[in-house]
C-alpha cells in the first residue's frame, strides 16, 4: 500500500547502517583478536588492516545513524514512532537534542558514538596496545549495536529499532480512525499521516538546558570507563600485567573527571528542575552512576600506589574491572524498567531486559576469560559463559536469584584467576607510608560504593526473591547516616596522606609538616561551627555531631591541600593536579554539609489558608505558604507578592511571577507548574532560583487551585441604582460614585455609533478597608457588545455593569468563595551552595591537569626509550 506523505528513506538508511555497524563491530573484534594471537608478522599486518577498516566502518555507520535519527526529529517526521513519541513541533532545537536521548535507543546510540570517538583515539595514539584493547572495545560495540537492531529471531526480539514506523509499532492499532473503514481489524488507511498533526512531546521535566548537555557528558563518562577496563583485561590476556599501568593512568583520570562532571551536571539539573528542594536525593539512578565513579577513583589511587611502590596491583585490576561492570549494571537498572516506580530518571521497559542482562553477564565473564593463563582454561570459561547465559534464560524463574549468582560467580572466578597471574608484593606496607593510607582510603571508597549499590538494588532483590525489602520510611537518612562517616574518613585522609612519603615517613617530619595546616583548619572549623553554626537537629544529636566532625574533616582537606600546593609544590600548577583536585573535593564536602545542614525553609504558612497535600505527599502544610494574588505576605526576611502569571503559548504550563523584596534587595522569581501531560498524572513543578555568591533563594509551586473543585457556581444579583445609591453585601456595602457615557469610542473593533458606559464603584468592607472598582460596558445596535467584570478578591466579590438607561445603572454583584486567585509555594534558602558547584569545577580541573601531566610524562618516557 502506498502511504501518502510518508518519508521512509531516512529510516531505511538508518536501519541499513545499524546492520552494517553490527557486522563491522563483530569483524573488528574478531580481526583484532587475530592480530593479538598471531605470531606471523604478515598475518598480523593483514588482520590489523582489516580490523582498522572495520572499526572505521563502524564509526562511520554510527555517525550516519545519528544523523538519520536527528533528521527525523528535526524535520518532525511523525511517521516514525521515535519522533512522535519524543518530540513535537513546539520544541526548540536544544530540546530536540534532549528528545534525541530521552529514549533508550537514542541514549544507547549516544553511548556507542562516544565509544567510537575514544576508540579512534586509541588507534591513532597507541599502536602498542591497540589490538588487545580495541578487541574488547569492538566487542562492547557489537553488544550495543544489537540493542538498536530491532529484529526478531525465532520469536525473540533483539533490540529496539529507533527507525520503526508508527504504523508498524502497534501504537495505531487501537485508533479506529487510522484504519480503513475506521475498523482496527483493517489495514492502516493510506492517508493516516493527514491525521497526525503533532508529536507526543518531550517530557516537560526534561525541557531544561541542563538536559541538553548533561546526558552527552554523562555518557562520555560511561564510555570512558570501558578503556581502563580494556587496558586491564589486555594486560592480563597478554601476560603483561605491569606494562599497561602507565598507558591506562591518563584514561582513568579522564574517566574520573568526565564521569564526575556528568554526575554533578545531573545534580544541577535536579536542583533547577525538580521540586524536592535539593540536588541529590539518593535516587537509584543517581546512585548507580555514582558507584562506578567511586570505584574508578579507588582504582586511580591504587594504580598510583603501584607505580611508586609496587603494591596494590591486584586491587587496581579489580577496581578497573568492577567500575565498568557496574556501569553495565547501572545501565540495566536504568533501562530494564525495574526502577520504573523508584526513580524519576528510569526508562520504561521496552523489552531490552534480556539483552541488557546478557551484556552484563558476558562482560562479567570476560574478566576471568582474560585472566586465565592457558587456552584450556579459556575454552572452559567460554563454555561456562554460554551455559550460564542459557541457564539464566531458562532457570531464572526456577531458581530465585540465579542471575545474581551468575554475576557474583564471574567476579569471584576473576579474582581467583587474577590472583594466580598477578604477583603480589611480599613486603608489608608501613603504617607511616603514603601508600598504606592511600590504600585505606581506596578501600573505604570501595566499601562505600558496595553499601550504596546494595541499598540501591533493593528493587532488584524484591523482583528476584519475591520479597518486599525497603530502605525504610526515611530513605535519605538511611544513606546519609552511613555516608557521613565515609565523608569523615575520606576528608581526613585527603588532608593528611600527601604529607606522608612513599615507603616510610619519619613521624617527627610528618608532624612538623602537618602542624600548621592542622592549626589553621581547627581555627576555621571552629569559626564555622560557632559563628555560622549548623543546627541540623532533624535526625537527632548523634547525627548532628557526625555532621560537625565531617565539616571539620572537609575544612581540613581544603586547608591542608591548599597549604601543600604552596609549600611542598611551590605553586607549580602543572605538577599539582592531585592537590588541586583534593582541594576541590574538600570544597565539595564543605559545600554539601553547609548547604544541606543550614538549608532554611522560608515559606512557613502565615496565610491562614491550609492546603491538604494528602497522606502520601512529601509536602508539609506548615512549610508551604499560600499567596493570594496582589496581597503581600511575609516569607522570612522578604515580603513576597504573587504578581501574576502567564501561560506557555504552546504547552499546558503556567509561569508565575513572584516578587521578593526586603529592605536591601528585590527580585522576581518565575517558577512554573503544570499537570504532567506525559507520564504520571499530577502537579509537576519547575523551580526558580535567585543566585548570590553566598546563598540561593529557591522556590517552587507546590499546589494550585483545582479547577474542578473551584468552579464558580454563584449567580449575579442585579440592582438598579443611581449615582450615590448603595448596594449592600454580606461583608459591607458598595456605593455607585460615578456613571458616564461616551460616543465615538477610540477602541478598535467598535463603530462610531456604539456607546460606552463606565461606572466607578467604591467597595467598603465592614472592618474598614475600601476598594475601588471601575466597570465598562459597550452597547451598539440595540445589544450589549462588551462587558467587563472586576474581581475584588479580598472581599470575594465579582462586579459587572449590566445596563444603563436614562442615567440609571443596572449593576450585578456576585459573592463567591471561588474567585480568589492564589498559588502555594515552597521556598528555601540554600547557604553556601556555590562552594559545592565551585568545588566540583576545581576537582575536574585538577584531575584534568593530572591527566595532561601524565600524558606529558608518557611522551617524555617514550622519547627516552626511542
Amino acid at each position: 500500500m502506498n502511504y501518502i506523505g510518508e518519508d521512509s528513506l531516512p529510516g531505511q538508511i538508518g536501519h541499513f547502517f545499524v546492520i552494517l555497524s553490527l557486522v563491522a563491530s563483530f569483524v573488528a573484534s574478531f580481526s583484532y583478536f587475530k592480530v593479538t594471537r598471531s605470531a606471523v608478522p604478515d598475518d598480523r599486518k593483514s588482520w590489523l588492516k582489516l580490523a582498522r577498516l572495520s572499526f572505521l566502518t563502524e564509526a562511520f555507520s554510527v555517525i550516519v545513524i545519528f544523523a538519520a535519527l536527528f533528521h527525523i526529529l528535526y524535520h518532525h517526521l511523525f511517521e516514525y514512532k521515535y519522533a512522535w513519541q519524543h518530540s513535537s513541533r513546539s520544541l526548540e532545537l536544544k530540546y530536540i537534542l534532549s528528545g534525541f536521548w530521552e529514549g533508550q535507543e537514542g541514549s544507547t546510540l549516544l553511548w556507542t558514538f562516544w565509544h567510537c570517538v575514544l576508540g579512534l583515539i586509541v588507534i591513532k595514539k597507541d599502536k602498542e596496545w591497540e589490538a588487545p584493547v580495541m578487541m574488547i572495545v569492538s566487542f562492547a560495540q557489537f553488544f550495543l549495536a544489537t540493542m538498536i537492531l530491532g529484529v526478531y529471531v525465532l520469536d525473540v526480539k533483539i533490540g529496539s529499532d529507533p527507525f520503526i514506523l508508527l504504523r508498524e509499532s502497534g501504537v495505531l492499532d487501537n485508533a479506529p480512525v487510522m484504519h480503513v473503514g475506521f475498523n482496527p481489524a483493517n489495514p492502516i488507511r493510506p492517508d493516516y499521516m493527514t491525521l497526525i498533526k503533532d508529536g507526543n512531546d518531550l517530557n516537560p521535566l526534561l525541557q531544561n538546558y541542563w538536559m541538553t548537555i548533561h546526558p552527552p557528558v554523562l555518557f562520555l563518562g560511561f564510555a570512558s570507563t570501558l578503556f581502563p577496563f580494556a587496558y586491564a583485561m589486555a594486560g592480563l590476556w597478554t601476560g603483561r600485567t605491569k606494562e599497561w599501568i602507565s598507558k591506562v593512568l591518563p584514561w582513568a583520570l579522564f574517566s574520573v573527571a568526565v564521569l564526575g562532571l556528568g554526575i554533578m551536571m545531573g545534580a544541577k539539573w535536579a536542583y533547577e528542575s525538580l521540586n524536592f528542594g535539593g540536588y541529590w536525593a539518593w535516587d537509584p539512578v543517581e546512585n548507580a552512576s555514582l558507584v562506578p565513579w567511586l570505584i574508578m577513583v579507588s582504582g586511580v589511587h591504587t594504580l598510583l600506589v603501584f607505580k611508586h611502590t609496587g603494591f596494590s596491583l591486584r586491587a587496581t585490576f579489580l577496581f578497573f574491572g568492577l567500575s565498568f561492570i557496574f556501569i553495565l549494571y547501572s545501565t540495566f537498572l536504568t533501562k530494564s524498567g525495574v526502577l520504573g516506580e523508584a526513580s524519576v530518571h528510569a526508562f520504561a521497559d521496552i523489552g531490552m531486559n534480556g539483552q541488557l542482562f546478557l551484556f552484563l553477564l558476558v562482560f562479567t565473564w570476560v574478566m576471568p576469560l582474560m585472566a586465565a593463563t592457558t587456552n584450556k582454561q579459556r575454552w572452559i570459561i567460554a563454555g561456562v559463559t554460554v551455559l550460564l547465559s542459557l541457564g539464566t534464560y531458562f532457570l531464572s524463574e526456577v531458581i530465585p536469584g540465579f542471575p545474581l549468582y551468575v554475576i557474583l560467580g564471574g567476579i569471584i572466578t576473576f579474582i581467583v584467576f587474577m590472583n594466580r597471574q598477578v604477583p603480589a608484593a611480599k613486603k608489608e606496607e608501613s603504617a607511616s607510608s603514603r601508600e598504606f593510607w592511600m590504600f585505606i582510603g581506596s578501600l573505604v571508597l570501595f566499601l562505600s560504593s558496595l553499601i550504596i549499590i546494595f541499598q540501591t538494588s533493593l528493587p532488584v532483590f524484591n523482583k528476584l526473591y519475591k520479597i518486599n525489602a525497603a530502605p525504610g520510611e526515611n530513605n535519605e537518612f538511611s544513606y546519609n547516616q552511613i555516608q557521613v562517616l565515609v565523608a569523615i574518613i575520606v576528608g581526613i585522609l585527603t588532608a593528611i596522606v600527601q604529607y606522608f612519603r612513599y615507603k616510610e615517613t619519619p613521624i617527627n617530619l610528618f608532624l612538623k609538616k602537618i602542624a600548621v595546616p592542622t592549626l589553621i583548619s581547627a581555627l576555621v572549623a571552629t569559626f564555622i561551627l560557632v559563628v555560622i553554626k549548623i543546627n541540623y537537629d532533624k535526625e537527632g544529636l548523634g547525627f548532628l555531631i557526625n555532621i560537625w566532625i565531617a565539616l571539620v574533616a572537609g575544612v581540613y582537606a581544603v586547608v591542608a591541600n591548599l597549604a601543600y600546593l604552596f609549600t611542598a609544590m611551590k605553586g607549580n600548577i602543572r605538577n599539582s593536579g592531585g592537590s588541586i583536585a583534593h582541594f576541590g573535593f574538600g570544597l565539595v564536602l564543605v559545600g554539601i554539609l553547609l548547604s544541606a545542614g543550614k538549608k532554611e525553609v522560608l515559606s512557613y504558612n502565615t496565610s491562614g489558608i491550609a492546603i491538604d497535600f494528602g497522606k502520601d505527599s512529601k509536602e508539609v502544610s506548615g512549610e508551604n505558604l499560600t499567596l493570594v494574588k496582589g496581597i503581600s505576605m511575609k516569607m522570612g526576611p522578604y515580603d513576597v507578592t504573587y504578581i501574576g502569571d502567564s501561560a506557555h503559548p504552546k504547552k499546558q504550563q503556567t509561569y508565575f511571577k513572584i516578587w521578593f523584596r526586603s529592605p536591601t534587595d528585590s527580585f522576581m522569581l518565575h517558577p512554573n507548574a503544570f499537570i504532567n501531560y506525559k507520564g504520571n498524572e499530577g502537579l509537576m513543578a519547575n523551580p526558580s532560583a535567585r543566585h548570590y555568591w553566598d546563598h540561593d533563594i529557591f522556590a517552587y509551586v507546590s499546589a494550585l487551585p483545582n479547577p474542578e473543585k473551584n468552579k464558580d457556581t454563584a449567580q449575579f444579583a442585579f440592582s438598579t441604582k443611581k449615582v450615590g445609591d448603595t448596594i449592600f453585601y454580606s461583608r459591607g456595602f458598595i456605593v455607585l460614585e460615578k456613571l458616564a457615557g461616551k460616543d465615538n469610542l477610540p477602541l478598535a473593533g467598535f463603530d462610531k455609533s456604539d456607546t460606552g458606559y463606565t461606572a466607578s464603584l467604591k467597595v467598603q468592607s465592614i472592618k474598614g478597608p475600601s476598594y475601588q472598582s471601575d466597570l465598562l460596558m459597550i452597547r451598539g445596535k440595540g445589544q450589549t457588545l462588551f462587558q467587563s467584570q472586576d474581581t475584588v478578591m479580598a472581599q470575594s466579590l465579582v462586579l459587572m455593569l449590566n445596563n444603563v438607561v436614562n442615567g440609571v445603572a443596572q449593576i450585578g454583584v456576585k459573592e463567591s468563595s471561588n474567585v480568589m486567585e492564589y498559588v502555594t509555594l515552597k521556598a528555601y534558602k540554600f547557604p553556601y551552595i556555590n562552594l559545592l558547584w565551585g568545588g566540583v569545577i576545581i576537582t575536574v580541573i585538577g584531575t584534568l591537569i593530572s591527566m595532561f601531566n601524565r600524558l606529558r610524562l608518557n611522551r617524555m618516557r617514550k622519547g627516552i626509550q626511542t
